[in-house]
């Protein structure tokens, strides 16, 4: 079990890689999401980001969604991590 969820873990991580490369090619107004060579970073961080967009629309032209994706994929991480050294895992 610490195997998958280690795999689990490192695959939030990159996510969570993913979202802040997202966030910050955000801060240039040229870069263009949906040509390539970005195209795939839209299409696997903007279903994640709409959940909690639906939640907490852009307020001033500030996107306060990535605040919300960030504290649950660590929570999701923490509960993994817990989860592994309850089943005698230990340390992922």
């Amino acid at each position: 079990m610490s195997s998958s969820v280690g795999m689990i873990i490192k695959i939030i991580d990159l996510y969570t890689l993913f979202l802040v490369i997202r966030i910050l090619l955000t801060w240039f107004p040229t870069v263009n999401f949906y040509d390539p060579p970005l195209s795939w970073l839209a299409q696997i961080t903007d279903p994640f980001l709409n959940l909690f967009r639906s939640i907490i629309p852009p307020l001033g032209g500030f996107d306060l969604s990535p605040i919300l994706a960030f504290l649950l994929l660590n929570l999701v991480k923490q509960l993994l991590v817990q989860v592994a050294f309850r089943s005698g895992g230990g340390f992922v």
